[in-house]
């Protein structure tokens, strides 16, 4: 992929350019992951705005001697710098040739007032200029390499549920956790590094409480079962819950499941380029408001899924901007009634020109198991 990432750090300098910063000192691991490939925990890298896709001769990578080989390996067409105090040892480059980097943009979210001061120290001739989210709004858009590990990431997370469900995984008895520990376990058998974030089951009355952790509690009949849960596949996140039930469902759990599966659908549709983000919250919103259950929608519609499983955009009445294609959102909109239980229903898809791009695949019929 460097092919991939030459791209991107030639997107960044277009906005370094219009910053009027002469390069950007990049502190934070995920946009240098973004940025270079590189998934090592300790890194800097300085991009300077003029240097071109076929000349780089002034952006540097630095790392510390752990990471020497797979520097090479997965940043082998920058100039490559080891030492344990990254950003500093960049910060003295910085210094050293002080004509071609005058005003340095710095990562303002990320860098400590106490690794400002280091900066500065390293660097004193140069101005330092906070840019904050420069990169993530890069990150806004997803490329196509990026969908594709998205897209891989959902599979496994949906292969994992189907499985779940085949193997008798849920059944009344067994806790919270040990379903849990099992949805976690199939991901990485299907190819996941790992679990997005803590897999959430929630079980009867906890299945109301929307971020519940799981506990011993056990599945019994008439429960509704609520599970949040992703994989993590090339540092791409999924993200999807799906709530079913144990036995036949009552009345109620009927109607507030279909309520949530329409606001669901609601909620797809309007993600399309150029809608508000509240627009988008609103169109899903309106239908569970419209049933009278708006007081129990505790939470925005989506977000930004990609490097981490929160990401801008906000899909919520508090939400900024607009959608863009090729952004990756949830639309997980929720009824929640305390002490009864809850629904949620959330799906992982991608703005295109037309109709979004659905992710996570897995069926949105009420499943009675």
């Amino acid at each position: 992929m460097p092919e991939t990432h030459v791209y991107r750090r030639d997107a960044l300098r277009g906005r370094l350019r219009d910053s009027e910063v002469d390069a950007i000192l990049v502190t934070d691991l995920l946009n240098i992951r973004y940025l270079t490939g590189f998934t090592g925990s300790n890194a800097a890298l300085l991009v300077h705005a003029t240097d071109t896709a076929d000349s780089e001769g002034r952006t540097v990578f630095c790392t510390d001697g752990r990471y020497e080989t797979q520097a090479a390996s997965q940043v082998p067409e920058l100039e490559r710098v080891i030492d344990r105090a990254s950003a500093r040892e960049l910060a003295g480059r910085i210094e050293s040739r002080i004509d071609d980097y005058r005003r340095v943009g710095f990562e303002s979210h990320h860098v400590t007032v106490d690794g400002l001061d280091a900066l500065a120290g390293a660097a004193p001739s140069a101005e330092m200029v906070r840019t904050p989210g420069l990169i993530e709004r890069l990150r806004l858009v997803k490329d196509e390499t990026e969908i594709e590990a998205l897209r891989k990431a959902c599979a496994a997370a949906d292969r994992a549920l189907a499985e779940l469900i085949e193997h008798g995984g849920l059944r009344q008895g067994r806790t919270e956790l040990e379903v849990a520990r099992e949805l976690e376990s199939r991901m990485l058998d299907n190819g996941a590094e790992g679990p997005s974030f803590e897999t959430i089951v929630a079980t009867g009355a906890n299945s109301a409480i929307p971020h519940h952790r799981p506990t011993d509690t056990r599945l019994a009949a008439g429960d509704f079962v609520k599970m949040d849960f992703g994989a993590l596949v090339e540092g791409y996140h999924s993200d999807m819950t799906r709530t079913l039930v144990l036995g036949e469902p009552a009345d109620w759990q009927r109607e507030i499941y279909d309520l949530v599966a329409e606001a669901q659908a609601a909620g797809r549709a309007a993600v399309r380029p150029g809608a508000d983000v509240r627009e988008v919250d609103s169109a899903a919103r309106e239908v569970i408001t419209g049933a009278g259950y708006g007081e129990q929608f505790l939470h925005g519609l989506g977000h930004g899924v990609g490097l981490e499983i929160h990401e801008a955009p906000a899909l919520s009445q508090r939400g900024e901007g607009t959608i863009e294609a090729g952004m990756a959102v949830t639309a997980e909109p929720g009824v929640y009634l305390p002490g009864r239980g809850g629904v949620r229903i959330e799906d992982t898809l991608v703005a295109r020109a037309d109709t979004p791009e659905l992710l996570t695949l897995t069926t949105k019929e009420l499943l009675v198991i």
